[in-house]
């Protein structure tokens, strides 16, 4: 070597040397390191840590080692401020030669020879010598920046969800849900169960929860970070906990369900008991018009009334009791049901009441034609048409009088119908206008039932 060559590697040299002692110091301050140092571990970190920990010593080691050498060039060089052959020639050796010597438990590979003898030392290079310095601290690492990883993100978002989950618990037992008597009791029992299981298997063995990047290792993104590897070549695998937190919102939900049916249950069930007892006025009220219709109507097929929900009554009294007791659970499908229930029964009532009151409303309607008609014949100036007369007095007397007979009371209106034809076709031809379009429907009524 030059003494140029001499001058500017010595340089790099220091610099290196420089930066290898930077990461060693950020290495005895990485927060995965000391967490590993303290911690309880198993599985796989427990493996992979107890592969990487004796690197620890050793890097210090190799890097006094490797600031010997360093050091025994520096003082070479500084001996003349132009060196001579003799010393080049030394610079040279020292600088690019095997000429450091460290012992085969400092190296990665070390081990037993080929030869079967176990190997003392080695002679490597400054160069070579740091090679083996990286590999090492890429093992301790990848090992410490995974698992600072996995414990950044999971125990703490365990511990608060462990809080929801108390929470929930609580809320939980607001509603009258206890373990063994509802499913969602025996869920959230399980749930306290697996998270303090995760917990503890993330503390202990956070690499289980550690996936590296396809095609890539922890070193990737270990080499050169600093204090933390923040940007280690893989992911926190939280696939358990996100499961865990789905099925705590999911209860929960479920349980708000349930707060609000609780808080809702008087004015629900009160609300069902007002529509059943409408339910039985408008059955009562069609019993009587049924009555009313068999006395006034004649020949008429009348419905039977249905008897009351006594039925209905009895699930009510039933979901009351439930109410009383806060089995708030049971309560709900139960309420839910009776209120789909008492609004078909009001509805039935009211068709009953709808079909029993029909010949009632055919009465009232031919009533309203033969007035209409009557009305219709005094513009015309023919009320007084001794036919017409006798025809509105017959129609009259069976509309009027009980029992109804309404195919006869229908015909005798028609009948009364027709008989305005001709003064309305007389009125039609003076511009007086006829009985089509006046109140009361068309001249040509249509017979009842036709």
């Amino acid at each position: 070597m030059t003494r140029e060559e001499v001058d500017r590697t010595l340089t790099r040299l220091g610099a290196e040397r420089d930066a290898v002692e930077s990461s060693l110091l950020a290495l005895q301050d990485h927060p995965g390191r000391r967490l590993l140092e303290g911690a309880e571990l198993a599985g796989r970190t427990r493996e992979r840590w107890s592969q990487a920990e004796p690197g620890q010593g050793l890097l210090w080691s190799m890097f006094d080692t490797y600031s010997e050498a360093l050091a025994a060039a520096r003082a070479v060089r500084s001996r003349r401020a132009r060196p001579g052959q003799a010393e080049l020639y030394e610079l040279t050796e020292l600088l690019r030669g095997r000429g450091v010597t460290v012992s085969a438990g400092q190296l990665p590979q070390g081990g037993p020879t080929l030869t079967g003898g176990a190997r003392l030392s080695e002679q490597v290079s400054l160069t070579e010598l740091v090679d083996r310095m990286n590999t090492w601290y890429s093992r301790i690492i990848e090992v410490a920046s995974a698992a600072d990883a996995v414990w950044s993100a999971l125990p703490a978002r365990i511990d608060l969800l462990t809080a929801e989950l108390g929470r929930v618990r609580a809320l939980a037992r607001s509603v009258g849900v206890h373990v063994g008597e509802h499913p969602a009791g025996d869920a959230l029992e399980e749930m306290a169960k697996e998270l303090a299981a995760l917990r503890g298997e993330v503390v202990a063995d956070p690499l289980a929860f550690w996936t590296p990047r396809p095609g890539a290792s922890l070193n990737e993104g270990a080499r050169g970070e600093g204090a933390r590897g923040s940007n280690v070549a893989g992911s926190v695998d939280t696939s358990r906990y996100d499961r865990a937190a789905r099925a705590v919102d999911d209860i929960r939900l479920e349980l708000e369900d349930l707060l609000r049916l609780r808080d809702d249950a008087d004015e629900r069930l009160e609300g069902v008991g007002e529509t059943l007892a409408r339910a039985d006025a408008t059955l009562a009220e069609a019993r009587r018009a049924r009555g009313e219709v068999l006395a006034k109507i004649a020949a008429t097929e009348v419905p039977a009334v249905p008897g009351p929900a006594s039925a209905m009554r009895e699930r009510l009294a039933q979901a009351d009791q439930l109410r009383r007791h806060g089995q708030w659970h049971r309560l709900g499908p139960l309420l839910d049901t009776l209120e789909g229930a008492a609004q078909r029964e009001l509805q039935r009532a009211r068709e009953s009441l709808t079909s029993v009151t029909a010949p009632l409303a055919i009465r009232a309607e031919l009533r309203g034609r033969l007035d209409a008609y009557k009305a219709m014949a005094a513009r015309l100036g023919v009320a007084e048409d001794p036919e017409l007369i006798e025809r509105y007095d017959q129609a009259r007397r069976m509309l009027w009088s009980a029992p109804c007979d309404l195919r006869a009371a229908e015909y005798a209106v028609q009948r009364y119908q027709q008989a305005l034809r001709p003064a309305a076709g007389q009125g039609s031809g003076n511009g007086s206008g006829g009985p089509e379009g006046q109140a009361g429907g068309p001249v040509d009524g249509r017979p009842y039932g036709g």
